[in-house]
């Protein structure tokens, strides 16, 4: 019965072809825009959080708080601050520096070139590995002599030397008003995705390099923030509280004078944000399908009108009073759910070139396509119970009459 029904149902959509794709209009951009909505909400959260997993899970930021009224010079922190905390966590730190950085122009003959430089130790390849391409990456002589080395990336060099390979190169730059000659020793290509290049800051008309951290805490060696990163195995909320329990007893301050950031709180922070808008805005889209499940109940009371004489021809010949309202949610259901396969397909597929476009890897969650289907066929079950009733309940003698 259920399979004659089914087969019923989809003859009367062939009929009438394009009133039923005007009907199913409505779930297919209900549908599509749910689908698009929450694949663009899913692939968000997915490259925030491959970017957060590139700079690193384990980071962690700590300075004096910006909300301390009276701020001490020894709440800074100096160089033998950054030794003690590594001999006092070295098994449970893989890295730490003063996270000092520096904007400057670079100029090479007539070529200037805004430069962005890090300053980094010598094992920052350790937490961020990097591909060398060409020389070196700097060294432990390069830190502690506080040498004018640079490392910098492909497109920095290119940009401003003209070529990749600018290995024993010059160039002069300014920082902190000390104007030298500083020497590029390697050069590394780190791949990144549109998407990764637009968040941090990727510029085509300016560079960024490394240098060693102890050029840009010169000349009295004091500094605002830690950055670290700890182990992979370690209890990362346990070993931060650590931390900063012995950064502000060794500073002579309460612990919540001290400011703590972490990647891993970041990455939550930004993924709940990303998860309420999508659902926020897939719900306002979730509206089209109300009024689409509306023109499905109008399409079926016309379709019940036009087919009266067939229900009392249907019940003369024994068909019961269920067997006509199953017949008729039934055809709602195949109508609603064909609409939402169809809506699934442009959605998927809106998003599948969106992200071809912008080369990244789109994620479209099977249990969202599911839950789609299903309730879209449940929006045509529910819009179509007063029309199948309608069409249950009609005497058989006055359909049989009807013209």
């Amino acid at each position: 019965m259920l399979v004659e029904n089914m087969k019923m149902a989809f003859s009367a959509i062939r009929i009438n072809k394009m009133r039923s794709f005007l009907t199913m209009l409505g779930i297919i951009i209900g549908i599509g825009s749910v689908i698009s909505i929450v694949s663009i909400g899913d692939t968000m959260r997915k490259m925030f959080a491959d970017l957060y997993k590139d700079v690193g899970l384990t980071q962690a930021y700590f300075s004096i708080g910006y909300w301390v009224d009276e701020v001490r010079q020894s709440d800074y922190f100096n160089l033998d601050d950054m030794e003690r905390i590594r001999e006092a966590f070295g098994e449970e730190i893989a890295y730490i520096d003063p996270s000092s950085s520096a904007s400057a122009d670079a100029l090479y003959g007539k070529k200037k070139v805004k430069f962005s430089y890090d300053g980094i130790d010598y094992d920052y390849q350790d937490v961020q590995p990097v591909n060398m391409i060409y020389g070196r990456y700097l060294n432990e002589a390069d830190v502690k002599g506080r040498r004018k080395n640079v490392v910098m990336d492909a497109d920095s060099a290119k940009l401003l030397f003209g070529v990749e390979n600018a290995v024993g190169k010059t160039f002069r730059t300014t920082l902190y008003g000390n104007t030298d000659e500083y020497t590029v020793v390697g050069v590394y290509r780190k791949e990144l995705s549109p998407f990764q290049a637009m968040m941090m800051g990727a510029s085509q008309d300016s560079g960024s390099a490394f240098v060693p951290y102890t050029l840009l805490t010169w000349p009295n060696d004091y500094f605002y923030y830690i950055r670290l990163f700890a182990e992979e195995d370690v209890d990362l909320d346990r070993c931060f509280a650590d931390i900063l329990a012995y950064v502000s007893r060794m500073k002579g301050r309460n612990p919540e004078d001290y400011y703590m950031s972490t990647a891993v709180e970041e990455m939550g922070m930004v993924d709940s944000m990303m998860g309420g808008l999508s659902a926020a805005v897939g719900g306002i889209a979730a509206i089209s399908l109300l009024v689409g499940g509306i023109g499905i109940m109008n399409i079926m009371l016309v379709s019940v009108t036009e087919r009266t004489r067939e229900i009392g021809i249907r019940k003369s010949l024994g068909a019961r009073t269920r067997d006509v309202m199953l017949q008729f949610l039934i055809e709602s259901a195949i109508l609603s759910a064909c609409g939402g396969i169809i809506g699934i397909l442009l959605g998927a597929g809106v998003v599948a070139l969106g992200g071809t476009l912008l080369q990244v890897e789109v994620v479209v969650r099977p249990s969202v396509v599911v839950l789609a289907v299903g309730f879209s066929a449940l929006v045509g079950v529910f819009f179509g119970i007063y029309p199948a009733s309608k069409a249950a309940k009609k005497d058989p003698i006055e359909a049989l009459r009807y013209e």
